[in-house]
């Protein structure tokens, strides 16, 4: 799964004015990331304001993106949820073409054990058709996917292939390279964190400031990925404000800013998320003049 190894950028779902989605918006990011070198893309995760969206929308989405990509990046599909009945269909009935994984992050709201979380992923594993990664990431979802369930899943389902983490526990992250299969990969689930993770072993990152800085991010990571973390320091330090700015307001709003004054995508946000306000789109604004 190396194909998985470095810079995934979860990408944004641009929208018109009027909150359709705008595919002239979406085709000009695919292609500004491809060409901003990262190394994979991830349609419809979080980033991309999925739980606003239709289940038509998002078909759409997803066969738009395949058919622009053009097999240039490996490809992974978020499809993730509270209901894992539900889930299982989403994924079964997948087209799944252009696709090679699924991002599938752990149930939100309902707070499952840990038990409730193995036979969620176990559920899922055993009927889908592509690999699958796993996604932690407590603040959205109100409870953690601890390291032992982790590494349990890792070891009884070879289609598990990985975790993107954004539980921002090192303690966490240590404990799951420790116990993990060698195999097994963990990823960054949060720009700031991508550099010391890899330090530890983490095989990359899944990005959101990649969506504007593809090319400067993924250039930081290559470094890791080659153990020239002294190297990589630089360009980590010097991103660490924009990457502030960018969650500041709540994701994406402070990414679609900055995409906007890119001429990339408008800035339009779906509700209960507003756009960003004038004072943090100048300073977004005063950031990509020193990084872009």
């Amino acid at each position: 799964m190396n194909k998985f190894h470095g810079t995934g950028v979860a990408m944004v779902t641009p929208f018109n004015t009027d909150g359709s989605v705008d595919y002239q918006g979406l085709e000009r990011l695919i292609n500004h990331l491809v060409n901003g070198g990262i190394d994979y893309l991830v349609s419809l995760g979080t980033t991309g304001e999925t739980a606003t969206l239709s289940k038509d929308e998002k078909k759409k989405v997803w066969e738009f993106t395949a058919e622009i990509n053009n097999d240039r990046l490996p490809l992974v599909a978020g499809i993730g949820g509270n209901n894992t009945l539900g889930v299982a269909e989403e994924i079964r009935t997948f087209e799944s073409s252009g696709y090679s994984a699924i991002l599938s992050v752990s149930p939100y709201y309902n707070k499952p054990n840990q038990e409730g979380i193995y036979q969620h992923y176990k559920y899922l594993s055993e009927l889908s058709t592509l690999p699958i990664i796993l996604y932690n990431v407590p603040g959205r979802t109100g409870s953690n996917m601890s390291p032992e369930t982790t590494c349990r899943l890792a070891n009884d389902f070879k289609n598990l292939i990985g975790i993107k983490d954004a539980a921002g526990s090192f303690d966490q992250f240590n404990q799951i390279m420790r116990d993990k299969p060698a195999d097994f990969m963990l990823i960054s689930g949060d720009d700031p964190v991508a550099l010391p993770m890899m330090s530890i072993g983490a095989v990359g990152v899944i990005s959101v400031i990649g969506n504007a800085l593809p090319k400067q991010f993924s250039d930081m990571i290559r470094l890791c990925l080659k153990g020239e973390f002294s190297k990589a320091l630089p360009a980590h330090l010097s991103l660490l404000e924009f990457t502030r700015l960018c969650f500041a307001e709540g994701n994406p709003v402070g990414v679609k800013s900055a995409l906007k004054q890119l001429g990339i995508c408008n800035d339009t946000v779906r509700l209960p998320l507003v756009k960003a306000s004038s004072n943090l789109i100048d300073l977004i604004a005063g950031q990509l003049k020193q990084l872009a």
